[in-house]
Order: C-alpha cells, then structure tokens, then sequence
C-alpha cells in the first residue's frame, strides 16, 4: 500500500512521514518542497501525487475552493483529515478550509477518518507564538478558560495508527492533550522550565488585532485568529478527551512533559 502524506515538510506532516516510514510502509511525501512537489495552487502537480495511492494523510489548505476539486479527482480510497477540535463550531469564524474539508471528504465516497486536534504544544516552539515566547512577551485574547494542548508527537502517531489498520472509517476523534491549562499557566510552565522570563499578556480582541496588523499581518489573518480565540473563550475547546490514550494505549503526553523535552536546558 502506497500512502501519500500531503504537508510532508510541515509540522505534523513529517512526523507522519517518519512514523510511516519506520513502520516499512511505502510513503509518498509530498509538499511544495519535497520529495513529490504538491501545490494546491497548482493543479498540474496534484495528478503525479495521487497516482497509484491507495490512502492519503490531508492537511487542508487555507483556501476551501481547491479542496473539492482535488478530493474528486484524487481517486483516494482512504483519507485522514486532519482538522480542528470542535470545528462544528468554527463555521464562519475560523478554519474554513478544514470546515469545507471535513464536507468534502465525508461525501467523497472514500472511507474517511477526521481527526479533530486541540491546540499544538509546538505552536510554542515551531510556529505562532515561539518569536513572541523568545521575546519574553506572549500577548493574546485568551481569558481564563483553558486548552488541553496536544503535542504533535502523540497526534503523529494516532495518524499513523489510523492510516495503517483497520476500524476508523466514518469515525471523528476529537484529540487533546490529558490536561486543560490556561495560556498564562502554560507560559509559565516554560518560563519554569527554560528558565526563561516569559510573561503572559491578557488583550483585548481589539488590542490584539491591532498588534497583529502592526506587525504585518493581513486583515483576514488577524480576524481569522480572533475568532479561533472567540470559540476558545466559549469554551468549546476546553475539555481534555481520552482519544489519545484510547487510541495509543498509553497516555497522552502532558504539557509538563513536552516542555521538558522541548524548552529544558
């Protein structure tokens, strides 16, 4: 079995690669960058991808108007999508490609698995908000609900599992880290452990768009990401699942854990 792993080079997609990999099965990876060149712009490069795949790993792109097109086109079998925790709750606010994805794919024909992830631990140290930890301040819209962050590791291995046996057609696994803390207490997790000051900065919406536009960031973008943290201050996102551990068969990776093996040192 050929399984393609779209995003190959992006966070999760390259663990899945690895993953995949060590476990002797045939992977094709592909990216803008890698071995097999995707781009959801580029429709001519979609056809090399996906042929003679049996099962496919789909990050969705941002634009949903590339997803639908490329699903039916694809032939795929077997697709896991990755998408957001509760984004039955997103619709119009946030994550409209993974809205439109989730659509597309459970009325693809294919069997199909959606994995529905909180939050990464790695937004910390590979994406959004490692400049602003490095920088000492971490200023956002997040009041005191809290987020059960999933490490990107243990979500890698559940995409694995999924893609290589049997049982999770028509299934959504709505995956989360096993405790719920607030942006403050997750700072100072890292402060504790990097030895770092980092300090946690409460904003408005407002204030936050703001400091998002000034530092360059689109008008879309920036409202985009206010409304991922409206939804998180509903409470949507708050509550840990055990679908990591029911899944695995271990438990979930803690925040304390992933910052010791991260930002220790």
């Amino acid at each position: 079995m050929t399984i393609l792993v779209l995003g190959a080079t992006g966070k999760t997609g390259r663990r899945v690669v690895e993953r995949l990999r060590a476990r002797g099965v045939d992977v094709r990876a592909a990216s803008r960058s890698s071995e097999v060149r995707f781009d959801w712009t580029d429709s001519s490069t979609w056809a090399d991808a996906v042929r003679d795949v049996e099962a496919m790993y789909l990050v969705a792109p941002e634009d949903p108007a590339v997803i639908e097109p490329f699903v039916t086109a694809s032939g795929v079998r077997r697709i896991v999508l990755l998408s957001g925790r509760r984004m039955d709750a997103a619709a119009g606010r946030f994550g409209g490609g993974m809205v439109e994805a989730e659509r597309v794919v459970r009325s693809s024909g294919a069997e199909w698995t959606i994995l529905r992830a909180n939050n990464f631990a790695q937004n910390f140290d590979e994406d959004l908000w490692h400049e602003p930890v490095l920088s000492g301040r971490l200023a956002l819209p997040a009041d005191a609900v809290g987020e059960p962050f999933i490490d990107v590791e243990d979500l890698a291995d559940v995409a694995a599992a999924v893609l290589t046996s049997a049982g999770h057609g028509g299934q959504v696994y709505e995956l989360s880290g096993p405790e719920s803390l607030t942006f403050a207490e997750a700072v100072a997790t890292i402060a504790k452990v990097s030895g770092r000051s980092v300090d946690y900065v409460p904003l408005t919406p407002a204030a936050y768009e703001a400091e998002l536009l000034a530092a360059g960031w689109p008008r879309e973008a920036a409202d985009e990401l206010n409304g991922l943290f409206a939804i998180m201050a509903e409470g949507h996102l708050a509550e840990p699942t055990d679908e990591v551990a029911r899944l695995l068969g271990r438990p979930a990776t803690t925040f304390a854990e992933y910052a010791e093996r991260v930002w220790a040192g």
